[in-house]
């Protein structure tokens, strides 16, 4: 059960945390990056994990983003099975939400059955989103100013923020659960990274509640390098039943 409730908490926090370090009037990119990572245990791959950006989608006479994240396990199907996705669409200019989806597919031993499709509808105007999903009656939920889902937040950091050391990230998000109000604290240090070896890195720290763990507090961290790339190389999640840490393989460009 630990075990179970372990992923799960991990599963719904992933998304939040892909931050990557930007400077401000950084002009927005034309082409994509994927980002794709490797959780172990025992030194054994256990939890894929990718997240997708891309720019330039127009719709409806606006300019948008979307950003797509996904967790997979592997190696230990008949334990457990994760398959999920998420996917958000943003107005470009702002990173405010349009829509934000999530497909979730697990089971397993270790695991609990879910299998579910849920879609948020932001309307930043109103100051609040609906929230569908199937089976389920339809419901509308009020929000603070500039709430954010998951992968939106992703896209306002590494597009639009000016984000520095010692410089407190404060974050209002909403992701058809719950609203969290958390506060990153950024740190410059020294990193051994998978990717890039020894790096001038900036660490991103954030305690939060679990509601998995009879919402008992864990820690967030996310390091990423502090030059030009800044690249999202670890993740590591301090949580009541242990520590998982997300090492980044492989950026891609698309």
């Amino acid at each position: 059960m630990r075990n179970r409730t372990l992923l799960l908490s991990l599963l719904i926090f992933f998304a939040w945390c892909l931050l990557a370090y930007g400077d401000a009037g950084r002009p927005i990119p034309s082409h994509g990056k994927t980002f794709l990572f490797t959780a172990k245990r025992l030194g054994i791959p256990f939890l894929k994990a990718s997240i997708q950006i891309e720019n330039d989608i127009y719709a409806q006479g606006k300019c948008l983003c979307q950003v797509r994240a996904e967790i997979y396990s592997v190696n230990f199907g008949f334990l457990f099975r994760v398959n999920n996705r998420f996917a958000s669409t943003m107005e470009a200019e702002t990173c405010a939400p349009v829509q934000y989806v999530k497909e979730i597919d697990q089971d397993g031993l270790l695991k609990e059955t879910k299998n579910y499709h849920q879609t948020l509808v932001f309307d930043a105007q109103n100051q609040r989103v609906s929230v569908e999903k199937k089976g389920e009656e339809k419901r509308e939920v009020s929000l603070p100013p500039e709430t954010y889902d998951p992968l939106s937040i992703f896209a306002r950091c590494y597009l639009k923020e000016n984000l520095k050391p010692d410089q407190d990230l404060r974050m209002s998000i909403y992701d058809g659960v719950k609203l969290r109000q958390m506060v990153f604290h950024p740190k410059q240090e020294k990193l051994k990274s998978k990717l890039y070896g020894e790096v001038e890195a900036v660490r991103l720290e954030a305690t939060t509640s679990f509601a998995s763990f009879d919402d008992k507090d864990g820690v967030i961290r996310i390091w990423y390098t502090n030059d030009e790339r800044r690249a999202p190389v670890l993740m590591e999640f301090d949580l009541p039943a242990g520590r998982i840490r997300f090492e980044l393989d492989e950026i891609r460009e698309i």
